[in-house]
């Protein structure tokens, strides 16, 4: 069976604490998109990880998990990662772990594009993670890029870095006027950080038809959520890969197959990090108490999330994009104190009340329709039943769930693995 775990919103829902739970009833995990722009943070009884590039079943030592060919993979940064998870006594070999010999690898000349283009926009810029990831999607399209299989291949790394790296220093030297980078500077840093993973890298997708074939229960990880896919998203304060669950078959390397159920992870309030519309947002004292609560800080940058009230048109929209068979609500604990709980029920543009989700400059002038419901005032976090649960946080949660037109089968009301309830 192929199952989806994929963000509703602006990124940042939990879906790697839920991708740690759900993997128990799972052979695989596969991350299909992305690169270490942004962190899925898994609590279980071994610690608190924040994984950037690896797929949250790694905590999971008899899973396997997969790093698709939908992927940017900056293989320092994959090197530093491995080194922390090892040191916290998790065992990672090529058993447990598979990397898509057709998966682009990010480079250190595009780190510092995104860095160099992001100084030169100055106050316009679009909020990017300065990860390298808008260039190195670029550079995938253009042909330009040197792929995770080209590591197995010396000669041929090498015929490819003498073009890409003329090529790229056109722009890193002539239009930003920095210093520029050399091939053997390149094949050192292959050398140094793509030589050990050489035992790792496979070509995924027969690996991944086998097992389906086999009967086996497969995973598909997205990063970041529907709003920020480069296609359905708040573009262009958007991420650059596809984020929604229609191209997770094919990030993964199997686009021959179909997702059977498409699991949306979305937070009992808003967030949002980096720039761009976010039509709920709330500010001044209210909105630093709701980020405190909830720790609200990216887990790849550190950068503080913008907060906000449930964002009902936004929600919809994200169910309805990620293709929603059932719903997981994280951080339902975060509202225990509320008196009241906000909730945009619908958008004003120009005068006009707004209940699709707009896009271009129609979003960028919508403002938020708030409603208040009850809150419960007390906590949440030892409820592991449904009927736990306050009436009053039992009301807030059926009036999302008929919002959104998604059932909502998993609730957490805590960090840890085992604080969840299923209806």
């Amino acid at each position: 069976m192929l199952t989806s775990i994929v963000g509703i919103n602006w990124g940042d829902e939990g879906k790697g604490r839920m991708v740690d739970l759900l993997a128990e009833s799972q052979d695989i995990v596969v991350r299909y998109q992305g690169g270490n722009n942004a962190g899925h943070t898994v609590i279980n009884d071994k610690g608190k990880f924040v994984l950037n590039l690896l797929p949250s079943a790694i905590l999971r030592e008899d899973k396997i998990n997969v790093m698709g060919q939908g992927m940017v993979i900056d293989i320092e940064h994959l090197s530093k990662e491995l080194a922390r998870l090892r040191e916290a006594g998790i065992v990672i070999t090529p058993a447990n772990l598979k990397i898509s010999d057709k998966a682009v690898v990010c480079c250190p000349f595009n780190v510092a594009q995104d860095c160099l283009e992001e100084d030169r926009l100055a106050d316009r810029k679009f909020g990017s993670t300065r990860r390298g990831i808008a260039p190195i999607y670029a550079d995938k399209y253009m042909k330009k890029a040197i792929r995770m299989g080209d590591i197995l291949h010396p000669e041929y790394l090498k015929s490819r870095l003498e073009t890409i790296v003329e090529w790229k220093n056109l722009t890193i030297e002539g239009s930003y006027g920095a210093k520029g980078y050399t091939v053997e500077g390149m094949l050192e840093w292959f050398d140094k950080y793509g030589a050990p993973l050489k035992d790792y890298i496979i070509d995924t997708g027969y690996y991944l038809n086998k097992a389906l074939d086999e009967g086996k229960n497969v995973m598909l990880e997205a990063q970041l959520g529907a709003l920020r896919d480069i296609d359905f998203g708040i573009y262009p304060y958007t991420t650059s890969s596809s984020t929604i669950t229609a191209y997770g078959p094919i990030g993964a390397g199997i686009p021959n197959r179909k997702v059977q159920n498409s699991i949306g992870v979305m937070k009992a309030y808003s967030t949002c990090v980096g720039e761009g519309p976010f039509t709920a947002e709330m500010f001044g004292e209210e909105a630093h108490k709701l980020r405190e609560a909830g720790g609200e800080y990216g887990a790849a940058t550190g950068r503080p999330r913008r907060v906000g009230g449930f964002d009902v048109v936004a929600s919809r929209y994200g169910c309805m994009v990620q293709a929603t068979d059932e719903i997981a609500l994280t951080k339902l604990d975060i509202l225990d104190g509320m008196d009241k709980i906000p909730v945009c029920v619908s958008y004003d543009v120009n005068g006009k009340t707004v209940d699709e989700f707009p896009s271009g400059e129609a979003l960028n002038v919508a403002k938020p329709n708030v409603e208040y419901l009850e809150g419960w005032k007390c906590s949440t976090a030892n409820c592991r039943k449904y009927e736990d649960l306050p009436a009053a946080a039992r009301a807030y949660i059926e009036y999302i769930e008929k919002a959104v037109g998604c059932r909502i089968k998993y609730i957490s009301v805590g960090a840890e693995r085992d604080a969840i309830i299923v209806r």
